[in-house]
């Protein structure tokens, strides 16, 4: 048994040498829109090598790093390998279609496409990249379709396949062949066969274009010979009948074909000859009762791949419903890759589409699969094993529904969507080139025979719904052509090449975005790229010539377009508008000849466009990246700059200029009129080589007004600093005002600048001029600038003979020019001598200066005429000291003259480095100014290491010494000071302070607290007398204060203090000592005797003008008795109380009896409001009846006089009734709360659970799938659903109490698998707060669901968590509503002790209330969940 014999082959080898030829002529030119273009895109962009477009695929270079964009763009290197499937076709019954709906990639995406339409705003695409496909009718194909309908009865078209040739079906079940010059070359079939067989519904043309096969929508397959035109085979029994034929297509072995029919079946048909009969083996490779397969594409490889590993499989995609497969035919049948979608639209159509690629310099090939609006990228490799990996690369997210793919080379695909629009995308970057609306096509579709209406029918509702959009049939592409089928016409979609986008835009008139899209092409970032081959800078050169030629264009429209008449402002803005462009390509393209010659003599003709081109320049200019600018253009620019009186621009572009073929002079002179003094000496330095003129114009300007003493102008002070900086970088080597002085010049430049400076006379100098003019004018001007010029002058001089001499004489001017002069300040002379000190103290110094003139400076600064200037001398001076000079001086002279003329810091100084610590101390006191900081002195020197005891011991001396001063100076300071080092010497400190107010001052710094000083009276050690002292004098200076200083303090003895408090007679102090050592009736008696004293005042005295503040006296004497009886009543049982309360209201009340009710003394409603006071207070700790029994026993009141009482009875009454209210409204309040509380609680245990899915989240499959055992349902409250089976795999249970319980496997902490998937607050619900379990069987009996179990299932905590938990809960406790409830009840019934009182906690009478802490919180009801 053999395959087709050999003069088949023959056949098929003189087909494929004329399509050869063929294909070889097309390469030679262009296709018109009469004939398409067989130019094989890919082969020119991928496996050329010498052409392989580096920058488009992104392949990095060895030697060199890759660039940000490659790396940005290198999407392909994702090596995300999938979990494949059993990989047994075999076993393909098994896998259920059902079971993928939420465990693939798109699962994200799934759900209600309607509603996840992504909006994505793009760019408007034709901007950036010009129309980028051309698009055109086949005229001839199209005629000859209409006319074969018409002619021969053919029908409508249906489907269509390309190769060297076009083969088109149609309904009568013709195929018209058609060449490349579009000529019909054979009419295959009849239309009687057509009335048996239906309609063509699928083509396809083998690799050498010697066979078609045709399939048909009432189920049969015939095969044709292509160059004969005979019908080679019949075949009607390769699927199962009544299905329609949706796909047939020729694998790369010619004598293997695969079909797909409306039953969703897939057979493989196997072509053979035997004996000269031909033959057609089938063989079923997925049935359609597994899920029904509507999409298969073959892995197809080029005649130049051939010998790729990957073909000897020979691969083929199918589409499904519900996954993709990848299966190899070859050598044995396997699964290579199952993948599944996620939910979506049902009527959305899957397509497959395989293509090579080149990622890092290998080839391999990659299948794109959408269904919908995702599409994803799979690239499959085989390794070294032989076995095959599908690698995930980045998908592509879209905002329209898809229902073509196609790819027109490797890196450009063509999508059309449902109402269709084509989108050219560009697949690395994921950016749409452009898209195209092509409803003019009136695009076939293939939905009858999806729905196999030729056959009756007889297919699913999923199948059927998917063809409502199925165009597989009508869209073809072959060698970068994609062709669509109308139903009366044949359209044809390429790649325009990169001169057609250019010049489709110039067509437009849209030139700006020409340059743009041509630029893009010139620097290698343009997308899909056609006609561009050669290395980069041929590339480069090809693109740059043809944008000179759209600059020209663009120069002359702009001037052709500028409007005649109108405003100036609208011919400017016009020319603003295009000028730039013209001016950034030429310097981009590096064209400087071009825009200098040609295009500034075309601009020129126009004065506003030349304005504006000059005012281009600018930027370019300032940033250094125009040089060498023509003579001409220079002097045009200046000039433009300068009639609109720009001048500070005119400053910055001369100094950016190579100004040495201009007019030196008359800039020069523009210069100083506009006095933009840095250009001038710019063009002096550059132009002339000329340094020391500008210096000599500046010093003429600044000299005069100096010399006279005047203050100098603005204006001349910028010059001043300018002169200055320019003599800085002149002596430094640097350029003026940027860049560097040429090397062989730096020497003579430094020499001509010192010879300068140290001129004894100016050029034409005035007979009265002084020695050394420029030396004396720049010391005038700014001497401690002037002199850091000449410090860092001298850094950087090398140590030969020349500059030695420089040097000395130098100082010696400065010298001669500042000591013999005496109108420099004292300032200025420190700065020159602490400049001279520094030099000196130099390891290498050779300058040599007189010491005599050290000691005259010193005698200078410290023997002042007059005092002005102390602290800018003693500054001075301390400069000119740390700078080195001390060495110039005699250090005992020094000191004196120092002492003298009170430099007290210039004393530190030397007395520092002397080590005399001591002496310091004076310095500080003595001087005003930092006196306060002796402190800080002295505690340093004590406490930082590094001084010796001697000099500690001398310190500490002297401190003890000075303490009386310390202590007036700031007493809290010196307190501090004292309790930090001088601890164990209180006593000698008090002894030392004769003076009684400030010890006082000095004793409360360091006793009391609150004066700021923190230390621990303990570690002090202070003897109680100490303290009693400090009372004793506080009794005198501040008796107002004693009460709250008592209450800080800590050691005191309360007899002897109680004696002090009692010599000063302050009886309030005495009560309170009294009480604080429990004599609680002592100090009451003393309270009540000043009581009682006070009310006689009041009740004796007169119309007096006292009244009001003895009557305050009382009010704060009752105050104050008042709350020591409630702070005490407590403590004391009933009779003692009485003794408090009782004699307290008799005192109240005796004053009252004393006046007669005829006359009623002035002040009685104040007493009588007073006496109500204590008895509210009273009636808290005193029983109502006891009140009532002493009020009416009393004498007054026993005579029938109750009237007088009337009142505070009935208000002792009414707060009775207020209070019995508050209780009974808050009982009842709690009481409600706890009610809503509990019915709250009661009513979310019982609430039923409602999962969020129907299927287990640990396996996927569907809880009522399940019914291989009797497996129970788990439902949680955070609405995850698990098989209870499933959940103990995962080991998802925990003991607590003996007791086992479920916890949520997705949002537990232990595992953290699926929290991607669900929000915050769901992962917080299920694994902080206990969450609730429901379990329910997960089959169905025939008795209906049994009763629901439910379990609380609480997640462990560890023990430090445990801990840290009932912290915070004992931090936030307050007391129970039932302890509250209690008390509330006792009080009630116990003998009139009230609760509601501010009176303090005890041991004897512990009460919820009068805790300190007691506040009422109000709990949040529980969460409910809905």
């Amino acid at each position: 048994m053999e395959n087709e014999p050999d003069y088949e082959n023959v056949e098929q080898n003189l087909c494929a040498k004329t399509a050869e030829e063929e294909l070889n002529k097309s390469f030679n030119l262009e296709a018109s829109l009469s004939k398409f273009s067989y130019i094989d895109l890919d082969k020119e962009l991928e496996f050329k090598n010498d052409l392989i477009d580096d920058k488009e695929f992104d392949i990095p270079q060895v030697d060199t790093p890759p660039t940000l964009e490659s790396i940005l763009n290198e999407t392909d290197d994702e090596e995300e390998s999938f979990v494949l499937e059993d990989p047994t076709l075999l076993n393909i019954d098994t896998i259920d279609s059902h079971s993928y709906d939420t465990s693939s990639v798109a699962s994200s995406d799934s759900g209600d496409r309607t509603n996840l339409k992504r909006k994505k705003k793009l760019p408007d695409s034709f901007s950036l990249h010009g129309s980028v496909m051309r698009h055109s009718l086949l005229k001839g194909v199209s005629a000859q379709i209409v006319s074969a309908a018409d002619k021969v009865d053919a029908g409508l078209p249906t489907a269509i396949a390309v190769s060297s040739l076009i083969a088109v079906g149609t309904s009568h079940g013709l195929a018209l062949i058609f060449d490349q010059n579009q000529a019909l070359r054979l009419c295959l079939g009849s239309t009687s066969v057509g009335a048996q067989y239906g309609a063509i519904s699928a083509l396809s043309i083998n690799n050498d274009c010697s066979r078609l096969l045709c399939g048909f929508a009432k189920g049969q397959i015939t095969m044709w010979d292509l160059a004969s035109g005979k019908l080679l085979r019949s075949i009607t029994d390769a699927h199962p009948p009544g299905t329609a034929i949706l796909h047939i297509k020729f694998t790369d072995d010619p004598t293997l074909a695969i079909c797909n029919d409306s039953g969703g079946s897939v057979f493989e048909l196997t072509f053979k000859r035997v004996m000269g009969v031909r033959t057609c083996e089938s063989r079923c490779l997925f049935s359609g009762s597994k899920g029904e397969v509507c999409c298969i594409e073959p892995l197809h490889s080029k005649p130049e791949l051939k010998d790729h590993p990957i073909t000897q499989f020979s691969l083929l995609a199918m589409a499904s419903l519900t996954k993709i497969l990848v299966i190899g035919l070859k050598p044995s049948l396997k699964v290579w890759m199952t993948f599944p979608y996620g939910r979506m639209d049902p009527s959305s159509v899957p397509l497959l589409a395989w293509h090579f690629v080149a990622v890092h310099n290998y080839v391999n090939p990659m299948l794109a699969f959408c269904r919908g609006d995702v599409v994803h990228f799979l690239l499959v490799k085989r390794d070294e094993s032989g076995a095959i990996h599908v690698t995930k690369q980045k998908h592509l997210h879209l905002y329209y529904d898809l229902i073509n793919f196609t790819w027109i080379n490797s890196r450009t695909v063509v999508l059309l969507d449902s109402v269709e629009k084509l989108h050219v995308i560009d697949r690395q970057t994921q950016e749409e080139l452009e898209t195209v609306e092509i409803s003019e096509v009136q695009l076939v579709y293939n939905s009858s025979h999806f729905k196999s209406l030729a056959t009756g029918g007889n297919v699913s509702q999923a199948l059927a719904l998917v063809g409502e959009k199925a165009c597989y049939q009508s869209i073809s592409s072959y060698a970068g052509q994609i062709f669509y089928l109308g139903t009366k016409s044949v359209y044809v979609m390429m790649l325009r090449s990169w001169r057609e986008r250019v010049d489709h835009l110039l067509k437009q008139d849209c030139l700006t975005e020409a340059l743009a899209l041509a630029w893009s092409f010139h620097e290698g970032k343009a997308k899909a790229v056609v006609g561009l081959s050669g290395d980069a800078s041929k590339r480069k050169a090809v693109v740059a010539d043809r944008m000179v030629e759209i600059l020209f264009h663009y120069a002359d429209r702009a001037l052709k377009k500028c409007p005649d008449q109108g405003k100036i402002q609208v011919m400017e803005q016009h020319f603003q508008d295009t000028v730039p462009v013209i001016v950034d390509y030429c310097l981009l393209l590096q064209r400087k000849d071009l825009l200098f010659s040609q295009m500034y003599d075309k601009l020129s003709e126009n004065s506003v466009a030349k304005g504006v081109f000059l005012e281009c320049l600018e930027p370019y200019i300032l940033s250094d990246k125009l040089v060498g600018i023509t003579p001409q253009v220079m002097k045009d620019l200046i000039v433009h700059f300068q009639d609109k009186k720009l001048m500070e621009n005119v400053e910055a572009l001369i100094v950016h200029m190579d100004i040495t073929s201009l007019d030196i002079q008359q800039i020069v002179l523009m210069c100083w009129e506009n006095r933009l003094y840095d250009a001038m000496i710019y063009v002096y330095n550059r132009g002339m080589n000329e340094f020391i003129s500008p210096m000599e114009k500046l010093f003429r300007v600044i000299a005069p007004p100096l010399n006279a003493g005047k203050a100098l102008s603005d204006e001349q002070v910028v010059m001043g600093n300018k002169l200055l900086v320019y003599i800085s970088c002149c002596l430094a080597g640097r350029a003026y005002p940027l860049g560097d002085i040429p090397e062989d010049l730096v020497p003579l430049v430094k020499n001509q600048v010192f010879e300068f400076l140290i001129r004894l006379h100016s050029a034409e100098a005035s007979p009265e001029e002084e020695v050394y003019p420029y030396v004396r004018t720049l010391l005038h001007f700014d001497t401690r600038e002037f002199l850091n010029v000449l410090a860092l002058t001298f850094e950087d001089f090398k140590n030969d003979k020349q500059a030695v001499e420089y040097q000395q004489r130098i100082v010696d001017i400065l010298l001669k020019v500042m000591v013999e002069n005496s109108d420099f300040t004292p300032s200025q002379v420190g700065c020159l001598f602490t400049f001279l000190a520094r030099q000196l103290a130099k390891p290498d110094n050779t300058l040599f200066v007189n010491r005599t003139l050290f000691d005259q400076v010193l005698e200078f600064l410290c023997s002042p005429d007059d005092d002005s200037r102390h602290s800018e001398r003693q500054q001075v001076l301390l400069e000119l000291l740390q700078a080195g000079g001390i060495v110039q001086f005699e250090e005992s002279r020094l000191i004196r003259m120092a002492e003298k003329a009170e430099f007290y810091q210039i004393c530190e100084f030397m007395y520092e480095r002397e080590h005399q610590y001591d002496k310091i101390i004076d310095c500080y006191l003595r001087d005003p100014l930092r006196e306060e900081e002796v402190f800080n002195y002295i505690h340093n020197i004590l406490s930082i290491p590094g001084h010796s005891a001697e000099e500690k011991q001398s310190v500490w001396k002297k401190a003890m010494d000075h303490i009386e001063e310390l202590v007036a100076l700031k007493p809290c300071k010196a307190a501090d000071l004292v309790a930090t080092h001088f601890s164990a010497q209180i006593e000698t400190v008090i002894q030392k302070l004769q003076n009684q107010v400030l010890l006082f001052k000095f004793l409360r710094s360091l006793l009391d607290p609150r004066e700021g000083i923190h230390a621990n009276q303990e570690s002090l050690q202070i003897s109680p007398s100490i303290t009693e002292q400090f009372i004793e004098l506080l009794c005198q200076f501040k008796p107002h204060q004693v009460i709250e200083t008592l209450q800080v303090l800590e050691c005191y003895r309360l007899e002897e203090t109680i004696q002090i408090t009692q010599k000063y007679q302050l009886h309030e102090v005495t009560a309170y000592l009294l009480e604080k050592k429990g004599d609680i009736h002592g100090a009451f008696l003393i309270m009540l005797e000043r009581l009682q004293s006070k009310l006689q005042e009041i009740t004796h005295q007169g119309e007096s003008t006292e009244e009001d503040s003895s009557l305050k006296d009382v009010e704060g004497t009752i105050v104050e008795t008042i709350a020591l009886c409630q702070r005490n009543s407590h403590n004391l049982n009933q009779q003692q109380r009485e003794a408090l309360w009782f004699p307290l209201l008799e005192a109240m009340m005796a004053p009252q009896k004393l006046t007669s009710s005829a006359t009623p003394h002035l002040h009685s409603e104040a007493l009588k409001s007073l006496t109500m006071q204590v008895l509210n207070s009273m009636a808290a700790f005193i029983a109502l009846p006891s009140i009532l029994q002493r009020i009416l026993q009393d004498p007054v009141y026993g005579k029938g006089k109750l009237g007088e009482i009337q009142g505070l009875i009935l208000g002792m009454l009414d707060t009775f009734n207020y209070e019995q209210t508050l209780l009974e409204t808050t009982t009842s309040l709690l009481n409600q709360d706890l009610h809503w509380s509990l019915c709250n609680l009661r009513a979310s245990v019982t609430r039923g659970l409602n999962p969020k899915q129907d299927y287990c989240s640990v396996c996927l499959q569907q809880y009522k799938r399940r019914q291989e055992m009797a497996d129970e349902i788990i439902v949680f409250s955070c609405g995850h659903l698990y098989h209870s089976f499933c959940l103990q795999n995962k080991e998802c249970t925990i003991e607590i109490e003996g007791q086992m319980r479920w916890t949520c496997y997705k949002c537990s902490s232990s595992n953290k698998v699926g929290k991607l998937s669900e929000s915050s607050s769901e992962v917080k619900q299920g694994r902080i707060t206990p969450s609730q379990v429901k379990v329910s069987p997960s089959y169905h009996q025939s008795k209906g669901d049994p009763p629901v179990k439910k379990v609380t299932s609480e997640p462990v905590l560890d023990p430090q968590q445990i801990q840290s938990f009932d912290q915070l809960c004992r931090l936030y406790r307050g007391s129970s509503r039932l302890a509250l409830l209690t008390e509330l009840a006792q009080n009630r019934g116990s003998d009139g002790c009230r609760p509601f009182s501010g009176s303090q906690s005890s041991p004897a009478f512990n009460s919820v209330f009068q805790k300190e802490n007691f506040q009422l919180r109000l709990i949040p009801p529980p969460v409910t969940e809905d």
